[in-house]
């Protein structure tokens, strides 16, 4: 069997997650620094100005929770001795047909039902 390594190769390893810590770190600073930049009056309702900070802390949580996740995933996989994503990724071309398209059909609808359960949420 002939298996392709697809692993791009990184050109400064210590630095490979420096965006998302950057990332994580701006919007913890815009969460706190947000009210005092936005200029609070003490007579107005808090409100209106609050839901950009709403959304300032749904992005905060998002990262946290995608971070875990991504962790998890990764302690799992090597814990079941599953083989890599790579090896993975180039055996899937060599599946039936109807096995791909089985597999893009339950990502699709995968995908939607997440889109339904988040308008759900939102309603």
């Amino acid at each position: 069997m002939n298996t392709i390594d697809i692993k791009k190769p990184v050109l400064l390893p210590e630095f490979k997650h420096l965006s998302n810590y950057l990332l994580f770190g701006l919007l913890l600073l815009l969460w706190i620094a947000l009210p005092t930049l936005m200029g609070f009056d003490g007579t107005t309702g808090h409100i209106d100005p609050s839901i950009w900070l709403l959304i300032v802390l749904a992005l905060i949580t998002f990262l946290v929770l995608l971070a875990t996740c991504w962790w998890l995933l990764q302690r799992f996989w090597m814990a079941l001795g599953l083989p890599g994503l790579g090896l993975m990724v180039s055996q899937f071309k060599f599946l039936e047909l109807w096995q791909q398209l089985g597999f893009y059909f339950a990502c699709f609808t995968l995908l939607l039902l997440a889109g339904v359960g988040c308008l759900v949420a939102v309603l």
